[in-house]
C-alpha cells in the first residue's frame, strides 16, 4: 500500500476548509456551490468507485481502518485531507461519526436526459419529504435495476445527508431527477411511452395479475408517507394496482410497498 500519510497538516475544527465544508449541511449552500458532503464507508466507497469524489477527508485516528479507501483515492489522484476528532465531529451529521468523508459534485440529472434513454422501469416519487424514506427508495430502485428515480414537485433534497446515508451508496449508482412541475413531469413520462402505475387499496389491477403491464415500460408512482399520492395524480395514472395483503395488516408503508412493487417489476423484466 502507498505510504501516503503526511506527518503534519491535520485539519482542526477551526480550519477554513472544515468550516466551509460544514456549511454543505445546508441545502441552499449545496445548490449554490454545486457540491455535497457524504460520510461513511458505503457512501465514500461508492463515490470513489463511480469517480465522483473530489476530495477525501479522514479522521486522523481512523487512518488504518480506512486505509483501503485512502489508497484508492491516492491512486485515482483524489486529494486526501486528515482531520482531528473535533473536525470530524463538525462535519458529521451522525451521533457517532464514521470518520471518513468525501466531497462530490451534485448528482441530479435532467428529466429529458433520462427519458431519451428509453427507460423500461422508473421510480417516480411525488413530493417526497422524508429524507430517510427517499434514501431507502433510491436503494431499492438501484437493487431492482430501475433506470432512474424521479422526484416531482416540492421534494426533499436527495443530497441531504440522511437520504444519502439511507441509500447506502445507491444515490451514486442510479440517476436521480428533480423536476418541480408535477403535472408536466408526468406528461413527459407518458409522452416517452412509459405507462404510469399507482398503488392503491382499491386498485382495479391485482399485482399478482399485472405481469403484462410490468413487461412493458412503466413507472411506479409513490407519494409521501403522510399524504400518499395526490388525488389528481392517482386519478391520472394509467393503471391503479392493488398489492394483495394475506395477513391482518391494513396497509404497507412506503418502503415496504416500493420494495414489493419493484421486485415484481424486476422479476417480470428479467425473466
Amino acid at each position: 500500500m502507498t505510504d501516503f500519510r503526511p506527518a503534519t497538516n491535520v485539519l482542526t475544527e477551526r480550519s477554513s476548509r472544515v468550516v466551509s465544508l460544514a456549511k454543505l449541511h445546508r441545502s441552499s449552500v449545496r445548490r449554490s456551490e454545486g457540491r455535497f458532503l457524504v460520510e461513511g464507508f458505503n457512501s465514500v466507497d461508492a463515490a470513489l468507485t463511480t469517480g465522483r469524489a473530489q476530495q477525501l477527508l479522514v479522521r486522523d485516528d481512523d487512518s488504518e481502518r480506512n486505509a483501503d479507501l485512502v489508497d484508492r483515492a491516492v491512486t485515482a489522484g483524489v486529494p486526501v485531507h486528515w482531520l482531528n476528532r473535533r473536525a470530524a465531529d463538525k462535519l458529521s451529521e451522525t451521533t457517532t461519526t464514521p470518520g471518513v468523508f468525501a466531497v462530490c459534485d451534485l448528482l441530479t440529472v435532467d428529466l429529458d436526459t433520462v427519458l431519451a434513454d428509453a427507460p423500461r422501469l422508473l421510480v417516480v416519487a411525488v413530493e417526497p419529504r422524508e429524507p430517510g424514506n427517499l434514501g431507502t427508495l433510491t436503494r431499492c430502485a438501484d437493487a431492482m435495476g430501475a433506470d432512474a428515480v424521479i422526484l416531482l414537485g416540492d421534494s426533499v433534497d436527495p443530497h441531504n445527508g440522511k437520504s444519502v446515508r439511507a441509500s447506502a451508496g445507491s444515490v451514486f449508482h442510479v440517476p436521480v431527477v428533480r423536476h418541480a412541475d408535477v403535472d408536466g413531469g408526468l406528461v413527459a413520462v407518458s409522452a416517452a411511452g412509459v405507462a404510469t402505475l399507482a398503488t392503491t387499496m382499491d386498485g382495479e389491477v391485482d399485482l399478482d395479475d399485472a405481469d403484462e403491464l410490468l413487461a412493458a415500460p412503466h413507472a411506479w408512482l409513490f407519494g409521501n408517507e403522510a399524504h400518499g399520492l395526490p388525488d389528481g395524480v392517482l386519478a391520472g395514472a394509467d393503471h391503479r394496482v392493488r398489492i394483495p395483503l394475506r395477513g391482518r395488516a391494513e396497509s404497507l408503508n412506503l418502503a415496504a410497498a416500493s420494495a414489493v412493487c419493484l421486485y415484481a417489476s424486476a422479476r417480470v423484466q428479467n425473466r
